[in-house]
């Protein structure tokens, strides 16, 4: 399951990641959601460290601890099912960034986990005061 992330997203990524080496205040919008098949992990990315293939985003394992976080994709590209032998971890072509990173975590705490949900989403706009 190599480039798991389409090459265009990757780019946004990669560019995302080298304008927050020159600014840390950056709060960027995640680019892709990436979710585990059969379980409730959700990952949203915002930036990606090419040379390590190492990414950025908002974590949630399913433990109701969603949190910033860096993971590989090499990584999520790698699991697989135990019997079924097929990716564990797919990219939701669907997903659609319209919140900076700072909404969506506000928005998975929460909810104690990461969410979509448009209420929650401008609820956590609102507390943030963007």
């Amino acid at each position: 399951m190599a480039n798991m992330i389409p090459q265009n997203l990757r780019e946004i990524m990669v560019h995302n990641f080298q304008e927050v080496q020159n600014d840390l205040a950056k709060d960027h919008a995640p680019v892709v959601k990436l979710h585990s098949k059969y379980g409730r992990a959700i990952w949203l990315l915002s930036e990606l460290d090419a040379t390590n293939n190492i990414a950025f985003g908002l974590c949630d394992l399913g433990q109701e601890k969603p949190e910033l976080s860096y993971v590989s994709i090499t990584d999520l590209e790698s699991i697989r099912h135990a019997r079924l032998k097929v990716p564990m971890v797919e990219i939701d072509p669907a997903f659609d960034g319209k919140y900076p990173m700072s909404v969506y975590l506000e928005a998975a705490k929460l909810n104690k986990r990461v969410t979509e949900d448009e209420a929650l989403l401008k609820a956590a706009t609102r507390k943030l005061s963007l």
